[in-house]
């Protein structure tokens, strides 16, 4: 059975050593690990946080937050050097918290939630991009193989990036760079937008598929949305995936028209009792698809 959990910043953003105590609660909704935003300097003590989830009976995953001044995307080569050199952060992060997989849109280049408004891109800098790209990638996966740690590269949606949107695109970008210690990350929400079927890309990513998230069209939680959840399960066992799968609900209890939804939201009341129907409901579809 794949290993199931939940994104820290589902209960608390930044997370600190005030919110161990969610650790607990994540595992009596049955969550098998937190997935963890790979902490800023001074945010998190490693040691501390790894004794905690151990306590807790809880692995961990990470996940990379690129941004615009560490991004290997990128002509300025102080900020391509900065996104190689926070790739190495992130594997000295996994390490020191006993984490195997780092996932994210680990090329940087963030869109229109960064402030980076789209524009037409002539295809020599299109290449040059990818180059980078590629090139980056590869030097942060030598250092990643090293240690033992695998990174998930995620396609994210067009409003998001200009990089990777499609399963495809992640794909191409993973067999250039050509890495056992480089993969793909999946995640329904954006795939929802971009990929024309979401098994069938699953089945594309097949062995290449490193780390998933499942969240709803709407980021509310699974079975809440149109997802349809059951042929999401038996694209995952058609492949033999049986790694980890992170439950990532943003909360919308405000639906007033006005209310900006690109942003996360501290909780306002107790969502353990929704998080576990989630968990069990993906439980539920897995197992139904492991026995058909």
């Amino acid at each position: 059975m794949n290993p199931i959990g939940v994104i820290s910043m589902f209960y608390a953003r930044p997370f600190g050593r005030e919110h161990f105590a969610t650790f607990t609660r994540a595992k009596k909704a049955g969550c098998d690990f937190v997935e963890l935003l790979v902490p800023e300097p001074g945010e998190l003590n490693l040691a501390e946080t790894r004794t905690a989830l151990a306590d807790s009976g809880l692995g961990v995953v990470l996940a990379a937050r690129v941004s615009l001044a560490r991004d290997i995307s990128s002509a300025d080569e102080g900020a391509r050097q900065a996104g190689i050199r926070y790739l190495g952060t992130c594997v000295e992060t996994a390490t020191a918290l006993g984490a195997t997989i780092v996932g994210g849109p680990l090329y940087g280049a963030p869109m229109v939630f960064a402030g980076r408004p789209p524009a037409p891109v002539a295809e020599e800098e299109r290449k040059r991009r990818i180059d980078r790209v590629v090139s980056g990638l590869r030097e942060a996966s030598l250092r990643a193989e090293n240690a033992g740690v695998t990174f998930g590269l995620e396609p994210l949606n067009r409003f998001e990036t200009d990089i990777a949107n499609t399963t495809r695109h992640g794909l191409a970008i993973a067999e250039a760079v050509s890495s056992p210690a480089l993969g793909v990350m999946l995640d329904t929400f954006h795939m929802n937008m971009e990929d024309p079927s979401i098994p069938d890309a699953i089945r594309l990513a097949g062995k290449r598929l490193v780390h998933f998230q499942a969240n709803e069209n709407n980021r509310g939680f699974v079975g809440s949305g149109h997802i349809d959840w059951p042929a999401v399960a038996r694209a995952l066992v058609d492949v033999g995936y049986a790694g980890p799968i992170t439950l990532e609900p943003f909360r919308r209890d405000d639906e007033r028209p006005g209310v900006p939804l690109a942003q996360w939201r501290a909780p306002q009341r107790n969502e353990d009792g929704e998080l576990a129907h989630s968990v069990a409901y993906l439980k539920a579809a897995l197992a139904f698809a492991g026995r058909a």
